[in-house]
């Protein structure tokens, strides 16, 4: 599965070369020219790394920081880039919260490096149960119960469900899900569909209410209560 990438950066040219070459390496790379567009895509989507470059023209890529750290409940892992190369300029930006810290010029390979390896850090650190409501995934052993019932899924099934359980309680959208199960071997319209299907009749059907709901015109998100 790609790893996703946040790159929040307002240097247009230096943005370019990094989302060229992430997405070389099999990153999928979203981009925010600013720190208030980066806020509103990490409120909107899940992400496994954020490479944020500190001087940014509205807010403070500091703030932009702390406000990341303070409101998501997974932690994101931040690399923060920045021309400024003290010591005490790294101090306030670990203060604030980010994990690495890369100073300019920087070679695009290492970025791609520390971003590998932020993500696999966060992965060994994350919880290995995941509860929303009634519904509980772990993670490490890949079982699922609802109200203590055990659920057996495919592994697929339970790869798509875990993608939701990470967004939630946020929509992931269906090209979303698309390009993180299946990447570029996406079989046919239909497959995604199919999934879901038997997602609900093991999840949902012999139970009180819906847990995963569709949202038009978007994908598909979990709830946790009817």
């Amino acid at each position: 599965m790609n790893r996703r990438i946040l790159l929040i950066e307002d240097n247009h040219a230096i943005a370019q070369q990094l989302c060229d070459f992430l997405e070389q390496e099999n990153f999928q790379v979203d981009y925010a020219c600013n720190g208030r567009i980066g806020l509103n895509l990490v409120r909107k989507n899940p992400y496994d790394v954020i490479v944020l470059d500190l001087m940014l023209p509205d807010i403070d890529g500091i703030e932009v920081c702390r406000q990341i750290k303070a409101n998501n409940e997974t932690l994101i892992p931040i690399l923060m880039l920045t021309a400024r190369d003290s010591l005490s300029d790294k101090g306030v930006g670990f203060d604030s919260g980010a994990d690495d810290y890369l100073t300019k010029p920087f070679e695009l390979q290492e970025v791609a490096m520390r971003c590998t390896a932020l993500a696999r850090r966060q992965q060994l650190y994350q919880s290995k149960k995941i509860v929303i409501g009634e519904l509980e995934l772990d993670t490490q052993q890949h079982f699922v119960k609802r109200k203590e019932q055990l659920i057996n899924l495919s592994a697929m099934d339970f790869k798509i469900l875990m993608l939701l359980a990470k967004a939630y309680p946020n929509a992931l959208s269906r090209t979303d899900i698309i390009a993180q199960v299946w990447g570029d071997d996406f079989p046919d319209s239909d497959v995604l569909r199919s999934h879901i299907y038997t997602l609900r009749n093991a999840i949902d059907k012999s139970f009180e209410y819906p847990i995963i709901k569709t949202i038009h015109g978007v994908g598909f998100k979990l709830v946790s209560e009817q």
